[in-house]
C-alpha cells in the first residue's frame, strides 16, 4: 500500500459524515453558485461578507449571512481567524472557500480540519504538492508527465534567471510559484528583456499572493491552453470530466473558455486524460481538480499547472457533461464516491467572462454603478451573475462580474447562440468585455472545428484593429468631439434607430442598451501634457524621473487596480517635468502622475 494509498483511506473514514451547514468563504457569482448547490442537496449555507456586498445576491440568497469587519480583501474574505471564528458562531460544521482567496491555502485547510470542520477541497498535502508551480513540476516528473524545460526551483536573483535561460534557450517564462490566474507571469524574448520580466512578475506575485518566488521555463511560442477537468474522491478514483480550452487570454488570463478542447488528436486527448490522472493520484488528491497544458503549434504536449479547487470555467464542463460539480464538491467532503463513470459529453459549451474592464483601451480595470442591467435567456443559456441593476463595482476586488454560458448540440450552434445570447445582454453603467465578446464569435479564427489561435493571438493579433476601431477620432481645431447617443424614433410606423449629439437627446430617450453608447471623448496623454491614472488604484512602479526623455511607448509607471497590474506608457515624446507620485500610492481616477515639458 502506497503512502498516497493509505492516506486516502484515512480521510475516507475521517471525513465521512454528511454536510449539513456550510460557510462559504468566498463572495460574488461564485458565492452565489455554491448556495444554489446546497439548496439543490438540501445543506444550508451561510454567507460571510463585506460591507461593499451587503446587498448582493448571494447574502439575500443564503439561508444565513454574517458580516465581515474591514474593506479590503486581505481584511475580509483572506482572513482566515475569521472565517473560523464565523464557521464557528453559525454552526455551520464545513467550509467552501471556492475559487481565489483561500481556496488553494494549505493553511486554511488546515485550520479548518483543526477546528472539527469539514474542508470542502483538497486534502492540505495535495494542495502543497500541487499549490506552487515548483512542486507541482516536480510531481510531473515523478509521474511522466511532458514538462518543458526550466529551473527546479525558484530562482532568486536576476543573474541565476539569466544563467538558466542561457542555459535552456530564449524565449523564457516567469511563473508565480504560488498562486495563478496569469499573475506573476511575465516572458522575456532575449537577455535585455529579463530583468523587467523578473521584476514585473515577482512583484505582482507578492503583491497577488504575498510571495514573490517565481520559476523560470523554456517558454512555449504559440501555443493553446488546454486543461481537463477532474473529480477524485477519498478512494483514489479519478475521473477526467472534459477538455476544455482557454487560450483567448489577456496578460495571461482567460476571458473566453469552451469545452471540449476543440481540434485535439485521440492520441493527445489521451495524453491529457491519463497525465492528470497520474499527478492527482499521486499526491492523493480528493476533490475538483484542473490540469493545465500547453499545446504547442508542432502539436507537443507540456504541463503547466495543476489547480487544487473549482475553476472559473467548471460551468462548461457541466454544461456537456450534464454534472454539477460543485454539488460533487459537497458530496464528495461528506464521504461519497464516484461513480464508476460518468455519461460521455454532449454537444459544446463557450463561457464569456462579464468583467468591468475597458478593452478598447487595454483592459484598465473600471469601477461605477450598473444602471441597467437585462440577461439573456432562451434555449442553451446559462447566467453565473452576482450583480444587477443598482450594484457598485469597486476597486477593492476582482473585475469579473458575471459568466454567460452558452451550450449547443455542436460548435456552430453554440457559436450562433452565443451571437444571439451577447446580442441580448444589457449591462449599461460601467465598461465590459461585452463588445469584444461580440467582435470575437465573428472572428474567422474561432469558427468551424478549428481553433485557430495561441495565447497570445488576442493581444497581438486581434486587439490592435479592434481597439483602434473604437479610439475617437481627433476633433477639429482642437475642440473635443461631443458624445453621440443613439436613440430610437419611428417615421411611418417604421421604428429606426439614428445617432444624435447627447445634449439633443431627452432623459428618456437613454439608450438601453450599453453597445449602443458611442463616447467619443478626448483621452491623449498628447492633449493634455501630463500622465492620469485611469482608474482608482495603487503606483507600484514609477520608471521615470524629472529630466528623463521619453519616447512614444516607453512604460512610466505600473498601477495595479482589483488584483491587476496595468502598465502606464506614454503617448507621445516628451521630457518629464515632475513625477507627483512614487511607489505605494493610493491614486484615484484622473489624478495626475506624470507631468511633462510644454
Amino acid at each position: 500500500m502506497t503512502a498516497a494509498t493509505a492516506a486516502s483511506q484515512d480521510r475516507e473514514t475521517a471525513t465521512a459524515r454528511p454536510v449539513r451547514k456550510v460557510l462559504i468563504a468566498n463572495r460574488g457569482e461564485i458565492a452565489l453558485r455554491i448556495v444554489r448547490a446546497c439548496k439543490d442537496l438540501g445543506i444550508a449555507s451561510v454567507a460571510a461578507y463585506s460591507a461593499a456586498d451587503a446587498g448582493a445576491l448571494f447574502v439575500t440568497l443564503a439561508d444565513d449571512a454574517f458580516r465581515l469587519e474591514g474593506r479590503t480583501a486581505a481584511e475580509t474574505y483572506l482572513s482566515i481567524p475569521t472565517m473560523i471564528e464565523l464557521a464557528q458562531k453559525s454552526g455551520a460544521d464545513a467550509i467552501h472557500p471556492g475559487y481565489g482567496y483561500l481556496a488553494e491555502s494549505a493553511e486554511f485547510a488546515t485550520a479548518v480540519s483543526e477546528a472539527g470542520l469539514t474542508w470542502v477541497g483538497a486534502p492540505p498535502e495535495a494542495i502543497r504538492a500541487l499549490g506552487d508551480k515548483a512542486g507541482a513540476r516536480a510531481v510531473a516528473q515523478a509521474v511522466g508527465a511532458p514538462v518543458a524545460q526550466g529551473s527546479p526551483g525558484p530562482v532568486a536573483t536576476i543573474r541565476e534567471a539569466a544563467e538558466v535561460a542561457a542555459e535552456i534557450g530564449y524565449p523564457v517564462a516567469f511563473k508565480a510559484v504560488h498562486g495563478g490566474g496569469g499573475r506573476g507571469f511575465r516572458t522575456a524574448a532575449d537577455a535585455n528583456a529579463l530583468p523587467a520580466a523578473f521584476e514585473a512578475a515577482s512583484r505582482e506575485a507578492k503583491a497577488a499572493f504575498g510571495r514573490g518566488e517565481c520559476l523560470i521555463e523554456q517558454q512555449i511560442v504559440r501555443p493553446r491552453h488546454v486543461e481537463t477537468q477532474c473529480l477524485a474522491d477519498a478512494r483514489g478514483e479519478v475521473r477526467v470530466l472534459s477538455t476544455r480550452d482557454c487560450t483567448l487570454q489577456r496578460r495571461n488570463q482567460k476571458i473566453l473558455e469552451e469545452a471540449p478542447a476543440p481540434g485535439l488528436e485521440p492520441q493527445q486527448e489521451q495524453t491529457l486524460i491519463e497525465a492528470s490522472q497520474r499527478i492527482l493520484r499521486h499526491v492523493g488528491y480528493v476533490g475538483a481538480a484542473t490540469c493545465e497544458f500547453l499545446l504547442g503549434a508542432d502539436g507537443r504536449i507540456t504541463f503547466m499547472e495543476a489547480n487544487a479547487r473549482i475553476q472559473v470555467e467548471h460551468t462548461v464542463t457541466e454544461e456537456i457533461a450534464g454534472v454539477d460539480l460543485v454539488a460533487w464538491q459537497l458530496r464528495i467532503a461528506g464521504g461519497e464516491s464516484l461513480p464508476e463513470a460518468f455519461d460521455s459529453p454532449r454537444g459544446h459549451a463557450f463561457q464569456f467572462r462579464i468583467n468591468a474592464e475597458d478593452p478598447a483601451h487595454g483592459f484598465v480595470p473600471v469601477t461605477g454603478t450598473i444602471t441597467g442591467y437585462r440577461e439573456p435567456s432562451g434555449p442553451g443559456v446559462r447566467m453565473d451573475s452576482g450583480v444587477g441593476a443598482g450594484t457598485v463595482v469597486g476597486s477593492d476586488f476582482d473585475p469579473m462580474l458575471a459568466k454567460l454560458i452558452v451550450w449547443g448540440p455542436d460548435r456552430e450552434t453554440a457559436l450562433a447562440r452565443s451571437r444571439r445570447a451577447l446580442d441580448e445582454f444589457v449591462l449599461d453603467g460601467v465598461a465590459t468585455l461585452l463588445p469584444l465578446h461580440r467582435s470575437l464569435t465573428d472572428a474567422p479564427e474561432l469558427a468551424g472545428d478549428q481553433l485557430l489561435v495561441s495565447t497570445r493571438w488576442l493581444e497581438e493579433d486581434f486587439m490592435p484593429a479592434w481597439s483602434a476601431d473604437r479610439l475617437p477620432a481627433p476633433a477639429e481645431d482642437g475642440a473635443a468631439p461631443a458624445e453621440q447617443v443613439e436613440v430610437v424614433v419611428e417615421v411611418d410606423g417604421h421604428r429606426l434607430v439614428v445617432s444624435v449629439p447627447a445634449e439633443l437627446a431627452a432623459p428618456a430617450a437613454r439608450p438601453q442598451r450599453s453597445r449602443r453608447v458611442t463616447r467619443r471623448t478626448a483621452r491623449a496623454a498628447a492633449a493634455t501634457g501630463s500622465l492620469t491614472a485611469p482608474m482608482q488604484g495603487t503606483i507600484v512602479a514609477v520608471d521615470v524621473a524629472p529630466g528623463d526623455r521619453v519616447s512614444a511607448g516607453d512604460r512610466l509607471a505600473v498601477i495595479e487596480a482589483m488584483k491587476m497590474e496595468q502598465p502606464l506608457t506614454a503617448a507621445h515624446d516628451a521630457v518629464v517635468r515632475a513625477v507627483a507620485v512614487g511607489p505605494g500610492a493610493g491614486v484615484r481616477s484622473g489624478d495626475v502622475l506624470v507631468e511633462f515639458e510644454a
